[in-house]
C-alpha cells in the first residue's frame, strides 16, 4: 500500500515534537493563513475555524496529501487570549490569569486535499494558576518564553512553575491533542500503532 503524504500545517516546535512522537513520516509547513482573533463566534467555534483555515491554506498546494492542523487559545471567562504582541501585553495577560481557573482550547483539523473527508476535534484543558506576584510576572516575561505562546505561558516549560493544577488533555494544552489525532487519522486509513 502506498504511504500517504502527511503534512503538519505548523512550524510550532511543540507541535512538531508531539507529531514526531507518533513515529509517522511527515513534513511541517507554515500555513499561509492570517489568524483573525476578532471573529464574532464562541471561543470553541473560533479555535476550530482557525485550525480549519490553516489546514485549507496548505491543502490548496498539496493535492492528495493529508493535512493536520491545530490552533490553541486560552480562555478566561469570555476573554480569548492568543499570543501576546508585546511584553506589556504578555504581562497584562499573566496578571489577569493570576489566581484563576481558565481553559486551554485546541482545535484539531485533519483534511485530505482534493477529497471531501475531514475530521475535526476539540480538546479542552482546565488550568489552575497560582497567585502571581509582580516579580514572578516580570521575571517570567524577561525569559522571553511567553512571547509566542497563547495566554503568554508555556505549560510544559518554565511556565509550569505558575500552575498549581491541570485537569484534562495535557498534549492538547501543549498544542496537539494526540489521542484525538490518532482517532482522526484512523478515518484516513492510518493507524499510529501499525505503520507498515
Amino acid at each position: 500500500m502506498k504511504l500517504k503524504k502527511i503534512i503538519l500545517a505548523s512550524t510550532s516546535p511543540r507541535r512538531r515534537e508531539l507529531m514526531a512522537k507518533t513515529g509517522l513520516k511527515f513534513k511541517a509547513l507554515s500555513p499561509d493563513y492570517e489568524e483573525d482573533m476578532t471573529m464574532k463566534m464562541s471561543p470553541k467555534k473560533l479555535v476550530m475555524t482557525l485550525a480549519m483555515g490553516k489546514a485549507q491554506s496548505i491543502a490548496k498546494q498539496h493535492p492528495g496529501a493529508i493535512i493536520i492542523s491545530a490552533d490553541t487559545i486560552v480562555v478566561l471567562g469570555k476573554e480569548v487570549m492568543g499570543k501576546p504582541k508585546s511584553k506589556q501585553q504578555g504581562a497584562t495577560m499573566l496578571r489577569k490569569l493570576s489566581g484563576t481557573k481558565h481553559s486551554i482550547l485546541t482545535g484539531l483539523a485533519i483534511i485530505q486535499s482534493g477529497g471531501r473527508k475531514q475530521f475535526l476535534a476539540l480538546s479542552e484543558t482546565l488550568v489552575y494558576f497560582k497567585k502571581l506576584s509582580l516579580a514572578d510576572i516580570n521575571g517570567y516575561i524577561a525569559t522571553g518564553e511567553p512571547m509566542d505562546k497563547a495566554g503568554a505561558y508555556a505549560i510544559h516549560e518554565l511556565g509550569g512553575i505558575l500552575i498549581s493544577k491541570v485537569e484534562g488533555n495535557y498534549s492538547g494544552a501543549i498544542g496537539l491533542p494526540i489521542a484525538e489525532l490518532a482517532q482522526g487519522l484512523k478515518k484516513f486509513g492510518i493507524n499510529i500503532f501499525k505503520k507498515s
